[in-house]
């Protein structure tokens, strides 16, 4: 008979007392990450919105809190059945305040003061000051903080992003690597195998509520950075890891039927498999509670909990929000994410079956090296057959229900010449759409239509303009790269010579060019990932801006980090 520790009945006490608090909120529960350990109290992986039911609510659709993710990150002071009684006891007597419930309750989180560079530094050595500013710690956590722990150090983006997000973090190692601090790129590494190994995916981000789904597959990309400093026992080293990143994706995939989809998985009518993004709850996102339960009530003729599902898709895309995902471009109710087969999360995954495949090779398991080879040759054959705007020459993203091309061009358009899969024919003419509709003054563009989506024009974003330069080398259009890169690098410096920061993203066209607008809050500062692409921009075009070469003079030395 298994014996149960204090903490594990505790657990148990706290599961049933919580359900009989919270009611009908806990019936919409989160399935657990798939690989979740027994020795992870459920109820500490509990989202906030589950964990608090009727309190969450009532504390979010009160908007008592400027932004909705603040509440989300909250650390109770008490045990939650605590609090909930209390609240029970406390909620409908006269002059009872929720925000000073709240505010006794709970320990806000604090954004620090704004980091404000030595004067005169330039571009570079800021940027590489920022990196101790932006290094945190989470070994331990206090319990039911929403913060997941983690072995090794990282680094943030910034501003209300408290913690690591998956697939910004790759770009941001990119600089880490160009700042010489492999000590970090291998410790952020080694937290995203950690969370394989513990949850069974890498979520969106090391928080309860991103347990539920993960983000633009990376991964891969963070082994094969290691191994240009570590060589092929990097590979080999994470085989493991791969290997179930791989599983979380496919699950679902095995006995599906042509035509129809499972999880993430996507079968379509000549037997091709595919992916596409999916969260497996349909609730309101804890992080944006009201403003999902908002989109919602606009929805016209679809159930709520459709709307939920695409809208938590559409995060789990890295792109939230984007006319891509839209029926109607204006319209964020008829968001329709899960009926999308995405060219960028589908070349991510080739990259992905062809990295497991030679990891598997560098740790001598042949067979397995010749499965993932295979699957990534057929990967690659459905992106080209199915994901291909034959009239318009540019790659794009795949509606499976429908059974048609999805359009207009988006900055996704570059992500097959990214991972090598695109013939040069059409490698040449995606180029050449990129460059008629795309190419702006600031650089790439992330679509062609102004929605207010801050995934759309006039927006442009750091990974995509390092995918899109990387992607057009690749097959030679080197001018075509170089004007992306140093539109977009002059656009970063002169935003950092009036306002000495870097951004979450930045307007790319029209005479406004700078900080980047739309979306669901406000610009954000720091930016991780914004720092990786722009230190690999100085090292790669800064020579041929006479501005950039003259404000950077020497590169800077790396500037240690907290290990």
């Amino acid at each position: 008979m298994q014996v149960l520790d204090l903490r594990e009945i505790r657990s148990l006490i706290w599961a049933m007392v919580l359900a009989l608090a919270a009611g009908p909120a806990l019936a919409a529960g989160a399935a657990q990450p798939a690989g979740a350990p027994a020795s992870v109290p459920q109820t500490e992986l509990s989202p906030p919105d589950l964990v608090f039911g009727p309190l969450f609510d009532a504390v979010q659709r009160a908007k008592i809190y400027a932004d909705q993710k603040t509440f989300a990150d909250a650390v109770p002071k008490a045990e939650p059945a605590q609090i909930l009684a209390e609240y029970q006891q406390q909620k409908d007597r006269s002059g009872f305040d929720l925000k000073r419930f709240a505010d006794t309750h709970f320990t806000l989180p604090v954004e620090g003061a704004p980091y404000k560079a030595p004067a005169g530094q330039s571009l570079r050595q800021h940027i590489d000051g920022l990196w101790p500013v932006l290094t945190r710690r989470s070994g331990n956590v206090k319990p039911y903080d929403s913060l997941l722990p983690l072995p090794q150090s990282y680094v943030v983006p910034g501003g209300r992003f408290r913690e690591i997000y998956y697939w910004d973090s790759y770009f941001t190692m990119l600089g880490l690597a160009e700042s010489g601090n492999w000590t970090l790129v291998r410790n952020m590494t080694d937290n995203f195998a950690h969370e394989i190994d513990t949850y069974g995916l890498i979520p969106n981000g090391n928080r309860t509520y991103y347990l539920s789904r993960s983000q633009p597959p990376f991964f891969s990309f963070m082994v094969a950075l290691l191994a240009t400093h570590e060589g092929d026992a990097a590979y080999a080293r994470y085989v493991p890891q791969l290997t179930r990143e791989y599983e979380y994706w496919m699950r679902g995939s095995v006995g599906l039927a042509k035509g129809a989809a499972a999880l993430r998985s996507v079968r379509l009518d000549d037997g091709s498999l595919l992916n596409r993004y999916w969260d497996d709850r349909d609730v309101p996102r804890t992080e944006s509670y009201m403003e999902d339960i908002t989109t919602a009530r606009r929805a016209k003729g679809r159930p709520a909990v459709d709307v939920y599902r695409d809208l938590r898709a559409g995060a789990a895309s890295g792109w939230d929000f984007s006319s891509r995902w839209l029926t109607d471009p204006k319209d964020l109710s008829t968001i329709h994410t899960t009926d999308i087969v995405p060219v960028d999360l589908n070349a991510l995954l080739y990259h992905l079956e062809q990295t497991l495949a030679r990891a598997c090779r560098a740790a001598s398991h042949a067979q397995d090296a010749e499965r993932y080879a295979k699957a990534a040759a057929m990967r690659a054959g459905a992106i080209n057959r199915y994901l291909w705007n034959q009239q318009e020459g540019y790659y794009t993203d795949y509606d499976w229900r429908l059974k048609s091309i999805t359009r207009p061009i988006t900055a996704a358009a570059v992500f097959p010449l990214y991972v090598r899969i695109a013939p040069r024919e059409r490698a040449v003419a995606t180029a050449q759409a990129v460059r008629e509709r795309l190419l702006k003054e600031g650089g790439l563009a992330t679509s062609t239509v102004n929605t207010g989506q801050q995934w759309d024009a006039p927006n442009g974003w750091a990974p995509l303009q390092w995918v899109a330069v990387e992607g057009l080398h690749n097959y030679g259009q080197d001018a075509l790269a170089q004007s992306i890169g140093t539109r977009f690098l002059t656009n970063v410096q002169n935003l950092y010579a009036h306002q000495q920061k870097l951004v979450e993203k930045y307007v790319v066209e029209g005479k406004g060019l700078g900080g980047g607008g739309g979306g669901e809050y406000a610009l954000q500062d720091g930016f991780g990932w914004t720092n990786g692409v722009t230190l690999k921009l100085l090292d790669k075009y800064c020579s041929a801006i006479p501005a950039c070469l003259a404000g950077e003079k020497t590169p800077a030395q790396p500037i240690p980090v907290a290990q």
